[in-house]
């Protein structure tokens, strides 16, 4: 029996240069998203079909919700709060909330995502052409601020999403064809028995953003791979989830039902010739399915 289910199909033909960091708002019934390489945070309402776009002071790495309705967003060096009903077609303000290494020239924030326990978690990448493991992954509360997680230090921090009881969370380093596992204390910032949780069937593909669903299944966007895989809590391949771009890059659950999974994509690592031959890299996508997600985790305010 084939674990391969149809294509999934054109969501947004955004054409992102680079989309990462899709999620699901379900207050507000859309979708959002952000382009790091253009600078900007998307939103979509599937509903009403209205799509826009605010352009950023930096590039963005990930983005995540507060209980109060504001975004979390994570620039190359810095966290922010950002209010969506004061934003202007020209204007998203922002509220400082966080350095984030400044003193670091070559590392910037990447993916991450509200752990079920109220904070952030995320990771910054090396982007020094030597790729040292300089990266780290950091815990962000209101209540503690900003605090190093006890991990080994990193290239390119991805996959970052948590078990169903939040006790188990999920990471890789994207240059490695594996995704991480390690138990993870959110009260402490602490993290232990770190292990493989599943290797790419894919050698030359590379992991990318996650989710998990209600069924505590981990869902993987595969850079260069044309896919998402699901695999089970066990490591288990269970399925796989064609996307007609070549680099998927992050994927969340959506809709009133939560069972349209959308997969944001990206433009780099293409050829002119590939672009050409491929004009919505960069776009999302989605793809119906038989069991729902979960509702995004959000931070606590307060």
């Amino acid at each position: 029996m084939s674990l391969e289910r149809a294509p999934a199909t054109l969501a947004v033909d955004s054409r992102c240069t680079h989309g990462e960091g899709v999620l699901w708002c379900d207050r507000r019934q859309s979708l959002l998203w952000i382009d790091i390489a253009e600078r900007r945070l998307w939103q979509h309402t599937p509903a009403s079909g209205s799509t826009r776009h605010w352009v950023l002071p930096d590039r963005p790495g990930c983005i995540g919700l507060f209980d109060d309705g504001t975004l979390l967003v994570a620039l190359v060096s810095s966290l922010h709060r950002a209010d969506l009903a004061a934003a202007t077609d020209d204007a998203l303000p922002l509220q400082w909330l966080a350095d984030v290494d400044p003193h670091n020239a070559y590392t910037r924030s990447n993916d991450g995502r509200a752990d079920r326990h109220g904070n952030f978690v995320f990771g910054t990448m090396n982007e020094h052409p030597a790729r040292a493991a300089d990266g780290r992954f950091y815990q962000y509360s209101s209540r503690h601020g900003l605090r190093t997680l006890p991990l080994p230090g990193i290239v390119i921090p991805n996959a970052i999403s948590f078990s169903l009881d939040g006790r188990t969370l999920y990471w890789c380093d994207s240059v490695t064809p594996q995704i991480m596992a390690c138990d993870y204390d959110p009260e402490r910032a602490s993290t232990a028995n770190v292990r493989v949780f599943a290797t790419l069937a894919n050698r030359a593909a590379e992991p990318d953003g996650s989710a998990v669903d209600a069924d505590g299944r981990v869902w993987n966007a595969q850079w260069r791979a044309s896919q998402v895989s699901c695999y089970g809590a066990d490591g288990t391949l269970l399925q796989v989830q064609p996307v007609p771009v070549k680099n998927p890059t992050c994927v969340a659950f959506g809709g009133p039902d939560l069972r349209t999974l959308y997969v944001i994509s990206s433009q780099l690592d293409h050829t002119p010739e590939a672009l050409a031959a491929s004009p919505h890299a960069g776009s999302l996508f989605s793809a119906r399915q038989d069991h729902p997600g979960l509702p995004e985790s959000r931070v606590h305010v307060a």
